[in-house]
């Protein structure tokens, strides 16, 4: 047969073109299979070079995949969409860095959490993912190098900043190296022994019962509502209580088995969740970047117009700005900042310079690319 487009054809296609059309494919998929393998062989050589150098060499380079990846959403023709391209690539490059040397992630959990769905999201289904029991967990572990980066949430669209992150953060070594942003999907779950027709209680996170708050009043007004300490603790609950459901993502209920009841039940369409990944490492810059930085200042009128005026001076964007109180007690307060650029920006790195000036304490938490997917 020859190898031609049979969408150049204006014939409509038949089903007497099937055969062409799986023998085309199955051409293809041999020569994918090829490139993929071409690909593998030389992220082995790059480990073997960085290995020569330096046996503690980084291979997990967050600037470098952000930039593989919007290099191939922009080159995208389609029909498969710039995110779903990107998913694939993702994949491969998870894979291949696998080969080089296995990335290890610490994440909130247990598993089936909205956060493993994102340290999967970010590094792929070839990461070896650890799941901890708090977030100060996923730091302690990260920092001992037990993980080589962390996965924590750190605000979400309908309730918030997630606090105990920030706080956390105070105290911490590490960097922020990258951010996932995950549209947040919550569903009324059951097991196959619950009596649906008699659900009378329904756990879950705090954040996603309030998340759903008016799906429930709706629904199941008159269920009690039981916070737990995470989605995926909720469905394993509800496997052994006949009256009980939860909410929880499409992860935990594959997790623990668990079916439908009503799918989608977030008040809000557009809920989504960003997290924040954690490691020892400064990472270059990507050419879109952000920056998280974490001031103190001195108890004074004007502070926080002395603190964002340099900002608005040299035309940095701020995406966040928070207010935690203290917890040394030797200032009333601290500000968590984002805005756009990296620390290295010329302009970034003056606007730096003079709040370390007009500032009590300045801490760089990390620049990272802006999340791609």
């Amino acid at each position: 047969m020859a190898d031609h487009d049979m969408s150049d054809n204006n014939a409509p296609i038949t089903s007497a073109d099937l055969p062409a059309l799986r023998e085309r494919i199955d051409t293809l998929d041999s020569e994918i299979l090829k490139l993929i393998s071409e690909r593998a062989h030389c992220a082995q050589q790059v480990a073997q070079v960085k290995t020569d150098s330096d046996p503690q060499a980084t291979f997990y380079r967050p600037e470098r995949e952000a930039q593989v990846l919007r290099r191939i959403m922009a080159l995208n023709k389609g029909p498969l969409d710039d995110e779903e391209m990107a998913r694939l690539f993702r994949e491969i490059m998870s894979a291949c860095l696998a080969l080089e040397r296995p990335v290890k992630v610490a994440y909130l959990g247990p598993e089936g959490t909205f956060t493993q769905q994102a340290a999967l999201k970010h590094f792929g289904d070839s990461a070896v993912s650890l799941p901890m029991a708090a977030i100060d967990e996923v730091f302690r572990e990260v920092e001992a190098g037990a993980a080589h980066f962390g996965v924590v949430p750190v605000e979400n669209s309908t309730e918030g900043i997630v606090n105990s992150t920030l706080d956390t953060f105070m105290d911490a070594s590490l960097r922020i190296c990258g951010e996932v942003v995950l549209r947040i999907h919550h569903h009324l779950l059951v097991s196959s022994n619950t009596r649906r027709d008699k659900i009378s209680r329904i756990y879950s996170h705090p954040q996603s019962l309030a998340q759903c708050r008016k799906w429930l009043d709706a629904h199941y007004p008159n269920a009690e509502r039981v916070p737990v300490s995470s989605n995926a603790e909720a469905a394993r609950l509800i496997k052994s209580e006949w009256h009980s459901a939860a909410i929880a993502g499409d992860m935990a209920a594959k997790r623990y088995e668990l079916d439908k009841v009503a799918e989608k039940i977030e008040d809000r369409p557009d809920n989504s969740t960003r997290f924040l990944i954690i490691g020892h490492q400064d990472t270059p810059i990507s050419d879109d970047d952000k920056t998280s930085i974490v001031v103190a200042m001195r108890n004074q009128p004007g502070a926080l117009h002395d603190l964002l005026e340099p900002f608005h001076r040299h035309k940095i964007d701020l995406t966040r700005v928070e207010t935690r109180p203290s917890r040394t007690g030797v200032w009333n307060y601290v500000f968590f900042i984002d805005f756009k650029g990296h620390r290295d920006d010329p302009q970034v790195a003056a606007v730096l310079e003079e709040i370390t000036l007009r500032a009590a304490e300045l801490k760089v938490l990390g620049s990272y690319p802006v999340g791609v997917l």
